[in-house]
């Protein structure tokens, strides 16, 4: 039979497809039994990895509380996560692909079987909700299904060449080896070349691409717009030179880098409430475009990055990076799910970016713009919580999925919303009628404007969110929003009358 490629395709023209390739096997006689892979292969993620990450995310000591079952073997470690996690298999990013593979192979008669090195627990969960397997095998919490191992229990079970068997990794060629056909999926060309090597029928399904596109898409530049931050202190300072700037700028760099460090970490800590989400099951890890071997490394290697070019702005910036990052694993691991505990993390989350951008440029801040920041994005986390809660009652869910809050929570979270942002305004009129704002404006009266349009803004983004129309972070929002643009533009102009008239 000659070698074959095709691609996820729907309805008559898939099964046609699959019938022609499947057909001479039914024609030779009885149909070989078709055994699955699960992790890559079945699923676009792999179970051990989710395990883990999902036990991290309960319990954040758990890498320390895995290393002594480490040494007892992979089986002993896999039985061990499974039983610390629950894997809702109705979200998992399943492979159409192959389930439509699966599908026209038995219409022919043929008899399937998932077989996997993940946890037979794990395996017989996800094998049972689909409900297309005749059989279904995982490791036992002795035996890890892989390689020669399973290449071994194949033959013993079904007989050499009594089986075809579909799989995505270089330890899947032991199996193709004693295989009547090899079925690779979302392989490189290696893999493929492999595959034909060690059997002489073979079936290509699916190759995945190998863009950068779901790289860029994890670590989320667009939410670097938030570390802009960083350049409050130099323009609120009048600072604005060539040193400063380029401070600032390095400051933004490491900030947007230990940022997408903690993106990637959340997202894994994430998985199973983001595939529950309406938006965010499209993220790549959730949604397996990223697999979670390539998120767990870049993480850490974004915050290598960071850190290395934190050294250059010296020890104070080092320090208050520390105190983000620390903060934000708290946030990510527990935090979180902390009423009202949450929002005060995210708004001073915010603050400490201003504090890193005091510390890179030497910069001493003002209790003013202090005490303004902490309102205001107190405020704007406020909003975050209001429009998530709106979107969840939207959907009808009584409580958000990892959070601590409740659909009849959203009043409460409106006020505080409205409330402290009326607070942030009442600081900014207070400071314009201080003395510190004559030795840095010639027209201080021009600066009233920005009370005005600080409390229509604040204003309109809690009654966007009300109105279900915010799907992103507030800032990022407002980058993006026309209305909030021109708010901006207002703002600026203000402040340059203060200065220039």
């Amino acid at each position: 039979m000659a070698n074959s490629d095709r691609s996820p395709m729907d309805g008559d023209r898939q099964d046609a497809v699959a019938d022609m390739i499947i057909g001479d096997l039914a024609d030779n006689g009885t149909m070989p039994v078709l055994v699955v892979d699960l992790d890559g292969t079945l699923i676009r993620t792999d179970m051990l990895a989710e395990s883990f990450w999902a036990a991290c995310s309960s319990d954040v000591l758990t890498p320390l509380k895995l290393i002594p079952k480490a040494f007892h073997g992979r089986a002993v470690l896999k039985r061990t996560l499974s039983a610390k996690t629950r894997i809702d298999p109705v979200t998992l990013p399943y492979n159409q692909a192959v389930i439509d593979y699966i599908h026209t192979w038995k219409k022919r008669g043929g008899r399937t079987a998932l077989v996997s090195a993940s946890d037979e627990n794990i395996v017989r969960t996800i094998g049972e909700h689909l409900g297309i397997f005749d059989e279904i095998h995982g490791s036992d919490g002795k035996l890890n299904l892989k390689g020669r191992r399973k290449a071994q229990f194949l033959t013993e079970r079904f007989g050499e060449g009594g089986y075809a068997y579909m799989g995505d990794n270089r330890a899947d060629i032991a199996v193709w080896k004693t295989a009547t056909k090899a079925i690779t999926v979302n392989a490189g060309s290696a893999l493929r070349a492999s595959a034909e090597a060690a059997c002489e029928q073979t079936d290509h399904i699916a190759r995945q691409s190998r863009s950068f596109r779901p790289v860029l898409k994890a670590i989320r530049p667009h939410q670097w717009l938030k570390n802009m931050l960083v350049f409050i202190p130099m323009i609120a300072g009048h600072r604005i030179d060539a040193t400063t700037l380029l401070q600032s700028g390095l400051a933004f760099v490491c900030f947007s880098l230990i940022a997408s460090s903690v993106y990637l970490l959340n997202d894994l800590l994430d998985l199973s409430s983001d595939r529950a989400h309406p938006r965010k099951h499209r993220r790549p890890l959730a949604s397996g475009d990223l697999s979670l071997a390539h998120g767990t490394l870049l993480a850490p290697v974004l915050l290598a990055a960071g850190i290395g070019l934190g050294t250059i702005l010296g020890p104070p910036f080092l320090v208050v990076m520390a105190g983000y990052y620390t903060a934000t694993m708290a946030y990510s691991f527990f935090l979180k799910r902390r009423v009202l505990i949450d929002i005060v993390t995210l708004a001073g989350l915010y603050t400490i970016r201003i504090l890193a951008g005091a510390a890179a440029t030497g910069i001493v801040l003002s209790f003013w713009l202090l005490a303004f920041s902490v309102f205001l994005f107190f405020a704007l986390a406020s909003v975050k919580r209001q429009a998530e809660l709106v979107d969840s009652a939207s959907r009808e869910v009584l409580k958000p999925s990892g959070r601590g809050y409740i659909i009849d929570d959203l009043p409460i979270v409106s006020q505080m919303a409205t409330s402290s942002g009326f607070v942030s305004v009442l600081v900014l009129a207070l400071y314009l009628n201080s003395p510190a704002v004559s030795a840095l404006y010639s027209q201080p009266a021009a600066l009233w404007g920005l009370c005005l349009i600080l409390l229509f803004w604040i204003n309109r983004m809690v009654m966007v969110a009300h109105r279900g129309g915010m799907h992103d972070d507030p800032i990022v929002f407002a980058v993006k929003d026309r209305t909030s643009l021109f708010c901006g533009v207002l703002g600026v102009g203000c402040a340059a009358a203060g200065v220039l008239l």
